[in-house]
Protein backbone atom coordinates (compact mmCIF):
# COMPACT_ATOMS: atom_id res chain seq x y z
CA UNK A 1 0.00 0.00 0.00
CA UNK A 2 1.96 3.30 -1.28
CA UNK A 3 0.36 6.61 0.46
CA UNK A 4 1.75 10.00 -0.63
CA UNK A 5 1.32 13.24 1.10
CA UNK A 6 1.76 16.35 -0.10
CA UNK A 7 2.63 19.78 1.50
CA UNK A 8 4.48 22.62 0.54
CA UNK A 9 7.50 22.00 3.34
CA UNK A 10 7.35 20.52 6.76
CA UNK A 11 4.28 20.97 8.23
CA UNK A 12 2.81 17.80 6.64
CA UNK A 13 5.28 15.85 8.85
CA UNK A 14 2.26 16.50 11.89
CA UNK A 15 -0.29 14.89 9.52
CA UNK A 16 2.17 11.52 8.94
CA UNK A 17 2.93 11.30 12.08
CA UNK A 18 -0.77 10.76 13.20
CA UNK A 19 -0.27 8.41 9.83
CA UNK A 20 2.14 6.03 11.23
CA UNK A 21 0.30 5.46 14.33
CA UNK A 22 -3.32 4.77 12.59
CA UNK A 23 -1.69 3.36 9.78
CA UNK A 24 1.72 1.78 10.51
CA UNK A 25 2.03 -0.81 8.21
CA UNK A 26 2.31 1.48 4.35
CA UNK A 27 5.05 2.78 2.49
CA UNK A 28 4.86 6.78 2.33
CA UNK A 29 6.14 9.31 -0.31
CA UNK A 30 6.15 12.79 1.41
CA UNK A 31 6.52 15.56 -1.12
CA UNK A 32 7.46 18.69 0.25
CA UNK A 33 7.14 21.45 -2.66
CA UNK A 34 9.80 23.56 -0.91
CA UNK A 35 10.68 25.55 -3.91
CA UNK A 36 7.05 27.80 -3.71
CA UNK A 37 6.59 27.57 0.27
CA UNK A 38 4.93 29.59 1.83
CA UNK A 39 1.82 28.61 0.22
CA UNK A 40 -0.38 30.72 2.12
CA UNK A 41 1.02 34.25 0.58
CA UNK A 42 0.92 32.75 -2.97
CA UNK A 43 -2.33 33.61 -5.30
CA UNK A 44 -5.03 30.91 -5.70
CA UNK A 45 -3.86 30.00 -9.21
CA UNK A 46 -0.65 29.71 -8.48
CA UNK A 47 -1.56 27.11 -5.45
CA UNK A 48 -3.62 25.22 -7.40
CA UNK A 49 -0.93 24.94 -10.09
CA UNK A 50 1.73 23.79 -7.85
CA UNK A 51 -0.57 20.99 -6.48
CA UNK A 52 -1.45 19.86 -9.47
CA UNK A 53 2.15 19.05 -10.54
CA UNK A 54 2.50 17.48 -7.10
CA UNK A 55 -0.70 15.21 -8.16
CA UNK A 56 1.12 14.39 -11.33
CA UNK A 57 4.06 12.99 -9.65
CA UNK A 58 2.11 11.13 -7.67
CA UNK A 59 0.60 9.57 -10.22
CA UNK A 60 3.61 9.44 -11.98
CA UNK A 61 4.83 7.06 -9.17
CA UNK A 62 1.67 5.04 -8.78
CA UNK A 63 0.37 5.92 -5.55
CA UNK A 64 -2.98 4.08 -3.78
CA UNK A 65 -4.02 7.42 -2.30
CA UNK A 66 -2.68 10.70 -1.35
CA UNK A 67 -4.03 13.09 1.54
CA UNK A 68 -3.56 16.81 1.04
CA UNK A 69 -1.56 17.48 4.25
CA UNK A 70 -1.91 21.39 3.77
CA UNK A 71 -5.30 23.54 4.25
CA UNK A 72 -4.55 25.90 1.91
CA UNK A 73 -3.90 23.69 -0.72
CA UNK A 74 -6.79 21.76 0.38
CA UNK A 75 -9.15 24.85 0.47
CA UNK A 76 -7.86 25.76 -2.81
CA UNK A 77 -7.36 23.02 -5.04
CA UNK A 78 -8.87 19.65 -3.90
CA UNK A 79 -12.59 19.80 -6.01
CA UNK A 80 -10.72 19.70 -8.92
CA UNK A 81 -8.27 17.57 -8.09
CA UNK A 82 -10.85 14.69 -7.25
CA UNK A 83 -12.03 14.74 -10.58
CA UNK A 84 -8.79 14.82 -12.45
CA UNK A 85 -7.40 12.11 -10.70
CA UNK A 86 -8.35 8.04 -10.26
CA UNK A 87 -6.83 8.15 -6.77
CA UNK A 88 -8.45 8.77 -3.60
CA UNK A 89 -7.64 12.35 -2.75
CA UNK A 90 -7.91 13.05 1.17
CA UNK A 91 -7.59 16.83 2.29
CA UNK A 92 -7.21 18.73 5.74
CA UNK A 93 -9.86 20.94 7.25
CA UNK A 94 -9.96 23.22 10.25
CA UNK A 95 -11.07 21.57 12.70
CA UNK A 96 -13.71 23.87 13.48
CA UNK A 97 -16.82 21.70 14.09
CA UNK A 98 -15.56 19.94 17.47
CA UNK A 99 -13.84 23.25 18.27
CA UNK A 100 -17.46 25.17 18.17
CA UNK A 101 -18.83 21.93 19.80
CA UNK A 102 -16.96 22.14 22.96
CA UNK A 103 -17.02 26.10 22.89
CA UNK A 104 -20.89 25.93 23.07
CA UNK A 105 -21.21 23.57 25.89
CA UNK A 106 -18.78 26.18 27.60
CA UNK A 107 -20.13 29.35 26.52
CA UNK A 108 -16.89 30.35 25.19
CA UNK A 109 -15.78 31.67 21.58
CA UNK A 110 -13.64 29.89 19.26
CA UNK A 111 -10.28 31.36 17.73
CA UNK A 112 -9.20 29.79 14.23
CA UNK A 113 -5.44 29.65 13.22
CA UNK A 114 -4.22 29.85 9.37
CA UNK A 115 -2.67 31.24 6.66
CA UNK A 116 -4.32 33.89 5.60
CA UNK A 117 -4.74 32.36 2.32
CA UNK A 118 -6.92 29.54 4.24
CA UNK A 119 -8.61 32.45 6.08
CA UNK A 120 -10.23 34.59 2.99
CA UNK A 121 -11.25 30.70 0.80
CA UNK A 122 -15.12 30.75 0.98
CA UNK A 123 -14.52 26.89 1.85
CA UNK A 124 -13.87 28.17 5.11
CA UNK A 125 -16.38 30.25 5.79
CA UNK A 126 -19.16 28.44 4.34
CA UNK A 127 -17.68 25.62 7.16
CA UNK A 128 -18.56 28.06 9.71
CA UNK A 129 -22.25 29.20 8.49
CA UNK A 130 -23.34 25.64 7.77
CA UNK A 131 -22.36 25.55 11.93
CA UNK A 132 -24.45 28.31 12.48
CA UNK A 133 -21.11 29.66 14.32
CA UNK A 134 -20.22 33.36 12.48
CA UNK A 135 -20.73 34.63 15.98
CA UNK A 136 -18.63 32.78 17.72
CA UNK A 137 -15.59 32.54 15.81
CA UNK A 138 -12.74 34.58 15.61
CA UNK A 139 -9.70 34.07 12.86
CA UNK A 140 -6.29 34.98 13.13
CA UNK A 141 -3.65 35.36 9.92
CA UNK A 142 -0.27 33.81 11.47
CA UNK A 143 1.48 32.76 8.41
CA UNK A 144 4.85 33.84 10.10
CA UNK A 145 4.38 30.52 11.66
CA UNK A 146 5.00 28.81 8.33
CA UNK A 147 8.57 30.50 7.97
CA UNK A 148 9.80 29.86 11.60
CA UNK A 149 8.96 26.34 11.11
CA UNK A 150 11.16 25.83 7.74
CA UNK A 151 13.98 27.81 9.25
CA UNK A 152 13.74 25.21 11.94
CA UNK A 153 13.03 27.55 14.95
CA UNK A 154 10.26 26.37 17.09
CA UNK A 155 10.84 27.37 20.52
CA UNK A 156 13.28 30.48 20.40
CA UNK A 157 12.96 34.23 21.52
CA UNK A 158 12.19 35.19 18.01
CA UNK A 159 9.22 33.00 17.71
CA UNK A 160 7.96 34.15 21.11
CA UNK A 161 8.26 37.65 20.12
CA UNK A 162 6.10 37.15 16.99
CA UNK A 163 3.31 35.67 19.21
CA UNK A 164 3.17 38.37 21.57
CA UNK A 165 2.55 41.21 18.97
CA UNK A 166 0.29 39.16 17.28
CA UNK A 167 -1.91 38.14 19.75
CA UNK A 168 -1.26 40.80 22.02
CA UNK A 169 -4.40 42.68 21.31
CA UNK A 170 -7.21 39.25 21.62
CA UNK A 171 -8.73 38.77 25.02
CA UNK A 172 -7.53 35.49 25.90
CA UNK A 173 -10.10 34.69 28.53
CA UNK A 174 -12.87 34.68 25.85
CA UNK A 175 -11.75 31.55 24.47
CA UNK A 176 -12.67 28.13 25.41
CA UNK A 177 -10.76 26.41 21.94
CA UNK A 178 -8.41 27.58 19.04
CA UNK A 179 -8.10 25.91 16.24
CA UNK A 180 -4.49 24.88 14.31
CA UNK A 181 -5.80 25.39 10.81
CA UNK A 182 -2.32 25.13 9.13
CA UNK A 183 -0.69 21.74 9.82
CA UNK A 184 2.74 23.47 10.39
CA UNK A 185 0.80 24.63 13.80
CA UNK A 186 1.21 21.87 15.62
CA UNK A 187 4.66 22.23 15.45
CA UNK A 188 4.17 25.37 17.89
CA UNK A 189 2.00 23.61 19.84
CA UNK A 190 3.55 24.12 23.25
CA UNK A 191 5.10 28.05 22.83
CA UNK A 192 1.12 29.05 21.94
CA UNK A 193 -0.10 27.27 24.65
CA UNK A 194 1.87 29.67 26.99
CA UNK A 195 -0.41 32.77 25.82
CA UNK A 196 -3.50 30.62 26.68
CA UNK A 197 -5.17 29.70 29.79
CA UNK A 198 -4.97 26.32 31.21
CA UNK A 199 -8.34 25.74 30.00
CA UNK A 200 -8.25 26.37 26.43
CA UNK A 201 -8.50 23.20 24.44
CA UNK A 202 -6.75 23.01 21.01
CA UNK A 203 -7.84 21.40 18.16
CA UNK A 204 -6.10 20.14 14.75
CA UNK A 205 -7.64 18.16 11.62
CA UNK A 206 -4.90 15.52 11.54
CA UNK A 207 -6.13 12.59 13.30
CA UNK A 208 -9.52 13.00 11.80
CA UNK A 209 -7.98 13.18 8.20
CA UNK A 210 -5.99 10.22 8.75
CA UNK A 211 -9.52 8.11 10.30
CA UNK A 212 -11.09 8.85 7.42
CA UNK A 213 -8.15 8.35 5.02
CA UNK A 214 -8.01 4.91 6.70
CA UNK A 215 -11.60 4.42 6.39
CA UNK A 216 -11.52 4.97 2.52
CA UNK A 217 -9.00 2.61 1.81
CA UNK A 218 -10.79 -0.29 3.69
CA UNK A 219 -13.80 0.31 1.32
CA UNK A 220 -11.86 -0.37 -1.33
CA UNK A 221 -10.09 -2.84 -0.86
CA UNK A 222 -6.62 -1.77 -0.42
CA UNK A 223 -4.40 -3.53 2.26
CA UNK A 224 -0.96 -3.05 3.83
CA UNK A 225 1.76 -3.98 2.40
CA UNK A 226 5.02 -2.72 3.11
CA UNK A 227 5.78 -2.05 6.74
CA UNK A 228 6.82 1.58 7.79
CA UNK A 229 8.74 2.75 4.80
CA UNK A 230 9.47 6.49 4.16
CA UNK A 231 10.90 8.47 1.14
CA UNK A 232 10.77 12.14 1.19
CA UNK A 233 11.60 13.70 -1.90
CA UNK A 234 11.35 18.03 -2.80
CA UNK A 235 9.69 19.76 -5.20
CA UNK A 236 11.67 18.39 -8.68
CA UNK A 237 10.99 14.62 -7.30
CA UNK A 238 14.79 14.53 -5.91
CA UNK A 239 15.92 13.36 -2.34
CA UNK A 240 15.83 16.13 0.21
CA UNK A 241 19.37 18.36 0.73
CA UNK A 242 21.11 17.34 3.63
CA UNK A 243 20.49 20.23 5.88
CA UNK A 244 16.91 19.31 5.80
CA UNK A 245 16.41 16.68 8.22
CA UNK A 246 12.48 15.89 7.78
CA UNK A 247 13.22 12.22 9.79
CA UNK A 248 14.69 14.11 12.33
CA UNK A 249 11.62 16.74 12.81
CA UNK A 250 9.04 13.63 12.23
CA UNK A 251 10.42 12.04 15.12
CA UNK A 252 10.62 14.71 17.28
CA UNK A 253 6.83 15.21 16.80
CA UNK A 254 5.78 11.38 17.30
CA UNK A 255 6.85 12.61 20.88
CA UNK A 256 3.97 14.99 21.57
CA UNK A 257 1.30 13.33 20.24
Amino acid sequence: MKIGFFDSGIGGLTVLGHALNILPFAEYIYYADIEHLPYGEKTKNEVKQYVQNGMDYMAKIKVDAVVIACNTATSVAIGKLRKNYSFPIVGMEPAVKPAVTYCKEQGKKVLVLATSLTLREEKFHQLVQRLDATEMVDTMALGGLVKFAEQFKFDTAEVQEYLQKELAALAIHDYGAVVLGCTHFPLFNKILQQFFTKETVFFDGSAGTITHLADILKQKGIVPSVDDKIKFVITDGELPPSDVDYKKILQTYLHTI
